[in-house]
């Protein structure tokens, strides 16, 4: 027979759960926390080997190596109070069912463009179409090769993209090759790995502390985004 309780110990976002078993009371730390998303979980093994592959070549690299320019989209959601309950979990346990949450779909959201480097960071694009191939290579043209002219001038530098079908089309593998650009090798879903990814989480802090009422608002209040 076991019972066990919350909040034995500890304030905040952090307390100790404890349970007695037969062989006594056992005490373990709990976190409260955010879920985590599924796509984690939901990765393939091929995909994880790929991953691990990725890093180990990349983990000797230099700072200079890294001084790559990072890019991505993404949405910001102008639904607040959507983040959904907390849940108290264990060490180890941020990845299991019961402490992920599912996507919601079609929330009010803008779909917004950026890019980032050592050197500095690039103008925001606010995409109100699908992102194809040629919407893709038109952001590229009018975002991408002012900021890089800017922050490089002439020297050399790499650009990092995810897989997205727009990124990896044909015409766009042209495009960059036209303009003489290397494109950093990547694996699929890996936004985890994208340095972008810390910048979007500030920016989408700050968009939460704006509150706009909609899409229409938040792209006009976006000069205080970073």
């Amino acid at each position: 027979m076991t019972a066990a309780w919350r909040g034995l110990s500890g304030k905040g976002h952090s307390k100790v759960l404890g349970t007695f078993t037969r062989s006594g009371l056992r005490l373990e730390s709990v976190h409260q926390e955010l879920p985590h998303n599924r796509w984690i979980l939901d990765m393939g093994f091929k995909c994880r080997q790929k991953r691990l592959t990725w890093a180990k070549e990349k983990q000797t690299w230099s700072v200079a190596q890294w001084s790559k320019v990072f890019s991505d989209e993404s949405n910001f959601c102008i639904s607040f109070g959507n983040q959904g309950p907390r849940v108290w979990r264990k060490n180890g346990e941020a990845h299991t069912a019961r402490c992920l949450k599912s996507s919601v779909k079609f929330p009010q959201s803008v779909l917004i463009w950026g890019a980032m480097s050592s050197a500095g960071v690039g103008p925001l694009c606010f995409i109100k179409s699908r992102v194809n191939a040629a919407v893709y290579q038109e952001i590229l043209e009018h975002f991408i090769l002012p900021s890089t002219d800017e922050l490089y001038g002439d020297a050399d530098f790499i650009f990092q993209q995810d897989l997205a079908p727009a990124h990896t089309a044909k015409s766009t593998k042209i495009w960059f090759n036209d303009r003489g650009i290397t494109v950093l090798d990547w694996t699929a879903n890996s936004p985890d790995l994208n340095h972008i990814e810390n910048l979007w989480g500030i920016a989408k802090r700050k968009m939460r502390d704006m509150r706009p009422n909609n899409a229409e608002e938040l792209i006009l209040k976006h000069p205080g985004l970073p």
